[in-house]
């Protein structure tokens, strides 16, 4: 089991720098961050764009794998986007994980003077946005013209550090999100069903789980050949609420098949309120154990 963590971008740089250091040196695999124009309840704070800051952590880091958690087609196109993920790449020498989502309803969608896309549009746009992008990352040059987007002789120069592409982590409950995470992705990530009952929580992850399962058998790829990737602070119960949370937590992830789980940075107040003390006890005592 790998364990990752998130560290929202809503820092100066010289108190969030720290923390990514920190990252590497407590043992996490992965580390990420939003990829929003401003978020939820901390929609009125301070608030950074994912990329700049994930390539600042890609110069005070040298092993730890770096992504956005989710980016998506709300406000971005694959074109501008995929230049940024090459250089993004370059800079972390390989260790980009692109994750990429559908999106929602929220403050991404208002402040750009849109209307929230039907679930079908929204379904629609994603499938195509994932599509062209990963044209755009494994072709030397793409022309290209769907329903919600265009590419017209796009360059890829010099190409991605890795080859043929980054690894892309697919967001996805339902079944046509996960049809595209079969096709696309090397990992898979769910933040199970909205509930605020723990236990209904943890039974909807093992009913995607299965799910999972189908929509790969149906594209033709091994349930070994897509990395699983549980958000455990989708649960009613904050994973870093205390050091027994986090070690039941990532252990009823593993039971259930996932490959990765992924915390969030404590905050000292609101969404993932937590005591960095706890933090630290975790990577000094649960960390090494899944190593």
């Amino acid at each position: 089991m790998r364990v990752g963590i998130v560290i929202l971008p809503e820092d100066r740089w010289w108190a969030a720098e720290p923390k990514w250091r920190a990252a590497e040196e407590y043992g996490f695999a992965h580390a990420w961050t939003y990829d929003h124009l401003g978020w939820r309840t901390l929609v009125d704070g301070p608030w950074f764009s994912a990329v700049p800051t994930l390539t600042a952590a890609a110069t005070v880091t040298s092993t730890i794998r770096l992504g956005t958690f989710v980016a998506s087609p709300t406000f971005r196109h694959p074109v501008p986007f995929a230049r940024e993920l090459l250089t993004l790449d370059d800079v972390s020498d390989g260790r980009l994980v692109v994750g990429i989502g559908a999106g929602g309803a929220g403050y991404d969608t208002v402040v750009m003077g849109g209307a929230p896309p039907e679930p079908a549009a929204r379904s629609a746009r994603f499938a195509e946005f994932v599509e062209l992008l990963h044209h755009l990352l494994v072709q030397e040059r793409t022309t290209w013209r769907g329903e919600h987007y265009a590419a017209v002789e796009a360059r890829n120069a010099p190409g991605c550090v890795n080859r043929p592409r980054m690894p892309f982590l697919i967001a996805a409950n339902g079944p046509k999100a996960m049809a595209v995470a079969a096709r696309y992705g090397t990992g898979w990530v769910t933040t199970g069903p909205a509930t605020e009952d723990d236990d209904a929580w943890w039974a909807g992850v093992a009913r995607f789980a299965r799910r999972f399962d189908d929509v790969l058998d149906a594209a033709g790829r091994q349930p070994s050949a897509v990395d699983r990737y549980l958000n455990l602070d989708s649960a009613p119960v904050y994973s870093l609420s205390s050091v027994e949370r986090f070690r039941d937590a990532v252990g009823r992830a593993g039971e259930l098949g996932f490959t990765d789980a992924v915390t969030h940075w404590p905050r000292a107040d609101g969404v993932y309120a937590g005591r960095e003390r706890d933090l630290e006890d975790v990577a000094a005592s649960v960390l090494p154990s899944l190593a």
